[in-house]
């Protein structure tokens, strides 16, 4: 009897453990297939990004307006940042992929700001022709190995996830030609010269090594990762997030999300810190209809969003208008004292006021409590040093960086010169002129409380 009992229970013991093991198998194989296709699918947008770049560099050439221009180059940025995003949910962490990273980033600061700039009082220069033609041709070669390493993929049916798994079991370079093509890429752009980019742009390297630095919370979880995607994008339980580790594409460790957001039918991209869960930039690439909020409303919804999301105190300093989309500018205000290192960058979208992009490296880098001092001289001094032909209109106390990269104490003034607004810096200390910029006219800023 007792034997009969225990074989009955040895035989209900091998049946649960062979049905454990098969939902083992069936869990991990699930699991393989929605990584492969979340890969697949980074993958083939890079290459639809990639070649959005080439189109839309090529068509710049052919521009000579600031009508068309501008939005273009604004284009540009957008389309670049997603594919950045791309680059950084594919399984690459063997593959040294820096300097076409290097390019990517840098051609994003360029396009943008040379989208914001007046390009009709300020157009571009001959040497920018020539650095927008070099460009073209480099987005040409990214193109050219992007494409061909996907149809290599397709016709010999490789996987990444097999990929990835072949480069972290061999401790030697991993003979794909795959792989092999994406490092052929990465070593054709690296004859770019550092001077042809202009002044003001520093390496990638030293941004995200800045943020990984700054970024020292404790670490966040994938699920309070995707909640703090939730409460930023504002969508419901019903909208899908998808979250996973980034690959080679960062220096700081981080999560890519990815939102499904079925009233524009398209997706939403986000990067959240893993140390400390801080959203560090996210964008939706979708078509914009017809205006219907102004682009003082899409300023109100935006300062809403920052104060809803724990960024108070941020002061409006800059705002643009293309087509139906404000892209605008905040600083941190600390004792009324305009922190522009603090930046965040916001697009809002001028059909239904939806927040489309969020970019706040700087003021993750740069904010801090700080020990602001007093101006040694007063605005009147300073107001001294000014063109006297500028017609000044208003001036604030704000805190910038000089070209050492110091934070200085400085007057700004906002003011006008015949048909040209602009805004100067000068030094609260000793009265030097630090910055002149030239704004846009059509947007300037006026702040009159």
């Amino acid at each position: 009897m007792v034997r009969n009992f225990v074989i009955g229970l040895l035989a209900i013991a091998v049946v649960a453990t062979g049905n454990w093991g098969f939902q083992e198998r069936e869990e991990k194989a699930m699991l393989k297939i929605t990584a492969e296709n979340n890969y697949q699918r980074a993958f083939h947008e890079l290459a639809f990004h990639i070649d959005q770049i080439e189109d839309q560099l090529g068509a710049t050439l052919a521009m000579n307006t600031r009508r068309q221009l501008t939005p273009a180059l604004a284009d540009v940025w957008r389309i670049v940042s997603l594919a950045q995003e791309n680059i950084g949910q594919l399984p690459l962490s063997s593959v040294d992929l820096g300097k076409t990273e290097e390019f990517l980033f840098k051609l994003g600061r360029f396009s943008y700001r040379t989208s914001i700039r007046d390009l009709e009082t300020d157009p571009l220069t001959d040497q920018e022709y020539e650095t927008l033609q070099k460009l073209y041709g480099y987005s040409k070669e990214i193109r050219e190995e992007v494409r061909k390493s996907q149809a290599m993929m397709l016709a010999n049916g490789d996987q990444w996830v097999d990929i990835d798994a072949e480069m972290a079991a061999s401790e030697e370079p991993l003979d794909n030609m795959m792989v092999n093509n994406l490092e052929v890429m990465n070593k054709s752009i690296k004859s770019y010269s550092e001077t042809e980019w202009g002044a003001g742009l520093a390496a990638i390297d030293d941004l995200n090594g800045e943020l990984k630095r700054a970024l020292d919370g404790e670490p966040t979880s994938k699920e309070d990762a995707e909640n703090v995607a939730r409460q930023y994008l504002e969508v419901g339980e019903q909208a899908t997030v998808h979250v996973s580790e980034t690959g080679n594409g960062l220096a700081y460790p981080a999560y890519t999300i990815v939102v499904d957001d079925p009233d524009h039918e398209t997706n939403y991209y986000m990067d959240v810190s893993v140390n400390g869960g801080e959203p560090i930039w996210f964008l939706q690439d979708r078509q914009i209809e017809e205006q219907e909020i102004s682009l003082n409303e899409a300023v109100e919804i935006a300062q809403k969003f920052l104060e809803d999301n724990g960024k108070e105190g941020m002061q409006l300093i800059d705002s643009r208008q293309y087509d139906s989309i404000a892209l605008l500018e905040f600083v941190h205000l600390e004792d009324n004292v305009r922190v522009y290192n603090d930046l965040i960058s916001l697009e809002v979208a001028l059909d239904d006021g939806d927040i489309l992009g969020y970019e706040a490296k700087a003021y993750l880098i740069n904010h801090k409590k700080r020990n602001i001092p007093d101006p040694k001289i007063t605005s009147e001094e300073a107001s001294e040093r000014l063109n006297p032909r500028l017609d000044v209109m208003e001036d604030h106390i704000a805190v910038i960086e000089n070209d050492l990269g110091e934070e200085v104490l400085c007057y700004e003034f906002f003011g006008v010169i015949d048909d040209d607004t602009y805004r100067i810096f000068i030094n609260a200390e000793d009265g030097e002129e630090e910055k002149v910029e030239r704004l846009n006219n059509s947007e300037p800023v006026y702040d009159f409380t």
